[in-house]
């Protein structure tokens, strides 16, 4: 069967995560506060997730042609992934509320039949105190799972685990 992808639970697309470019969101020449990304995948063993994919999408700033506001990146053989992006600001929520800063991220890997949604904020932000997903999370320790720290200037870090101890918050869409 010709066309047939490395990964039939990735879909057709698989092959866009062979383009590092994809994981720079300002390539274009976006403006703003830039920031890297980084993570590592782990199971719930604890070993990493050496092939998955990782997307990332942000509805601040907006998309435009200097801006993708999406990005796609796939894991290293220590289930590393990086994204390069304009840090987001504070977008409209439900009613007259605003949500924190945050990207949403999705996971897509072996074994995994739906992709795993869940969202990246940022440690310090005022608004994370009132953010509508974020107070939703019972018992608010697991909330701490969706924090990015900061891992230098300009950088921040998320490490997904994907069950057990310390398992990451996913979200159902």
């Amino acid at each position: 069967m010709a066309g047939v992808t490395p990964s039939q639970t990735i879909g057709p697309y698989w092959h866009l995560i062979g383009h590092d470019e994809w994981a720079d969101l300002t390539r274009f020449g976006a403006g703003g506060e830039r920031i890297t990304l980084s993570g590592r995948i782990v199971d719930g063993e604890g070993l990493p997730v050496s092939d998955a994919a990782v997307e990332i999408w942000q509805a601040d700033p907006p998309a435009d042609d200097r801006f993708p506001g999406y990005g796609r990146a796939a894991t290293d053989a220590e289930g590393r992934f990086r994204f390069t992006t304009i840090k987001p600001g504070p977008v409209p929520g439900r009613g007259n509320s605003l949500q924190a800063p945050h990207l949403a991220l999705t996971l897509m890997a072996r074994g995994l039949l739906v992709g795993l949604v869940t969202r990246v904020y940022f440690a310090g932000e005022a608004l994370n105190d009132t953010d509508p997903v974020l107070a939703a999370i019972e018992p608010a320790p697991r909330r701490a799972t969706l924090i990015a720290a900061p891992d230098g200037p300009g950088a921040w870090r998320l490490d997904i685990r994907l069950q057990g101890p310390d398992e990451t918050v996913f979200l159902e869409v």
